[in-house]
């Protein structure tokens, strides 16, 4: 009989590495697909989801069967993406492909600089026009529009996923929407 996520993460928290290994091997396809799709750079996505799955093993004994499983994963690993991307942007680059101490780019900064695979699509699939209405929404209002478009989430997994209210994420949908129109008039 094959165990459901909730009981293998029961397992996991108590420290059964056998049922870590089914809870990884379960969930480390879909996860690595859906991370892709936000960042190109595979070394990225690979760290990501070492993040993700330490955090999982660490935290497993936390979880208390509200929501889906999935979900709960997914929001881990969307706030390592989210962490990642906050890195980047801080650490100023120069024109060389350097930081301001000499050092030579990370891996975190191709987040920033190379476009996702939605992001490609996005700009095969409209004109430019709408591309650079997009562009120009605060990442913020990005992010909501992300989860709710694209992604197909709901309101309330949108919110739990970006780590605000509810509330605030249909004010930001409305915004990013409102926006999006004005630009394109």
């Amino acid at each position: 009989m094959e165990l459901g996520d909730e009981e293998l993460l029961r397992r996991v928290g108590s420290g059964d590495r056998r049922a870590f290994e089914v809870f990884y091997a379960r969930h480390a396809p879909w996860l690595t697909l859906r991370l892709h799709r936000r960042c190109r750079d595979p070394e990225l996505v690979a760290d990501l989801l070492q993040e993700t799955f330490l955090a999982v093993w660490r935290a497993a004994d936390g979880y208390r069967g509200h929501g889906e499983v999935v979900g709960w994963v997914w929001t881990i690993a969307a706030r390592r993406l989210i962490d990642a991307s906050r890195r980047a942007l801080a650490r100023p680059r120069t024109a060389a492909g350097t930081d301001e101490f000499g050092s030579a780019r990370s891996p975190w900064a191709e987040l920033v600089r190379s476009p996702s695979a939605e992001e490609e699509a996005m700009r095969r699939a409209y004109d430019g026009e709408l591309e650079q209405a997009l562009r120009r929404l605060s990442p913020e209002l990005r992010a909501v529009l992300q989860a709710t478009v694209l992604d197909g989430l709901t309101v309330r997994e949108a919110a739990i996923l970006l780590g605000v209210p509810e509330g605030t994420v249909k004010t930001r949908a409305m915004r990013a929407r409102r926006e999006l129109r004005a630009a394109l008039s």
